[in-house]
């Protein structure tokens, strides 16, 4: 209001409707909440994805320990009791060893027959044999039971490290356990499987090999190197 040759003359209405400051207040805070937001929503994106392929890179980092002979990075990887008591029954080729042998006073034929099966039985493969840098290596390339006729020393070229290996298959997920597998040429499947041990942190808990015998693990010499 303002006078003007002694008559009092109103102001004009302002073009912009009058707001009070609570709300230029809230109006500035969700103008700066908005990157605020996207950013907490990229930041739970990416943990969710990380969770999930926690898994994967845990099994790429098992192929990158082993072909290096990280030993203590396998450690921190596997579960060695875990896969141990997961290969012993599937090495075992003769399920009839497990049962009592006959008497010489019950049946003295089979008693014999038994002794001389035992005495020519080729020896069942040792599991630690599956579990050396060079073995586990070849596991993860999907070798399968052959895998133990590798022995270290004979592990790929620096070049071929992470990069010759087959691409593993998820085969299960969940929050805590996860399973991929790996196959040879002919189509048979080693299956790795994971366990959750943290938020973040997965462990190896179980190998399972293709089926079939598996062969008896090599015998090494003074020289390193597979007897003929």
């Amino acid at each position: 209001m303002f006078c003007h040759e002694g008559k009092t003359v109103l102001n004009a209405p302002s073009e912009e409707p009058h707001q009070p400051v609570w709300a230029r207040n809230q109006k500035r805070r969700r103008g700066g909440g908005g990157l605020l937001g996207k950013l907490i929503a990229f930041i739970v994106l990416m943990a969710v994805f990380i969770f999930f392929a926690a898994p994967a890179v845990a099994f790429f980092g098992i192929r990158s320990a082993a072909e290096a002979s990280d030993v203590a990075g396998l450690t921190r990887l596997i579960d060695y009791p875990a896969v141990r008591q997961s290969l012993r029954p599937q090495l075992d080729g003769n399920p009839a060893a497990s049962a009592p042998a006959p008497t010489f006073m019950e049946d003295p034929i089979g008693a014999v027959r038994r002794q001389f099966e035992q005495a020519t039985a080729p020896r069942a493969p040792d599991v630690d044999a599956y579990l050396t840098p060079a073995a586990i290596a070849a596991l993860t390339r999907g070798e399968g039971r052959y895998a133990s006729q590798h022995v270290d020393g004979g592990l790929p070229s620096p070049d071929n490290t992470n990069t010759g290996g087959p691409l593993p298959k998820p085969v299960y997920w969940s929050i805590n356990r996860a399973r991929m597998s790996v196959a040879d040429e002919g189509g048979s499947e080693t299956v790795f499987t994971f366990e959750r041990k943290g938020p973040f942190e997965w462990k190896l808990v179980h190998i399972g090999l293709p089926d079939g015998a598996a062969p008896a693990a090599p015998v090494v010499g003074q020289s390193g190197r597979k007897g003929g």
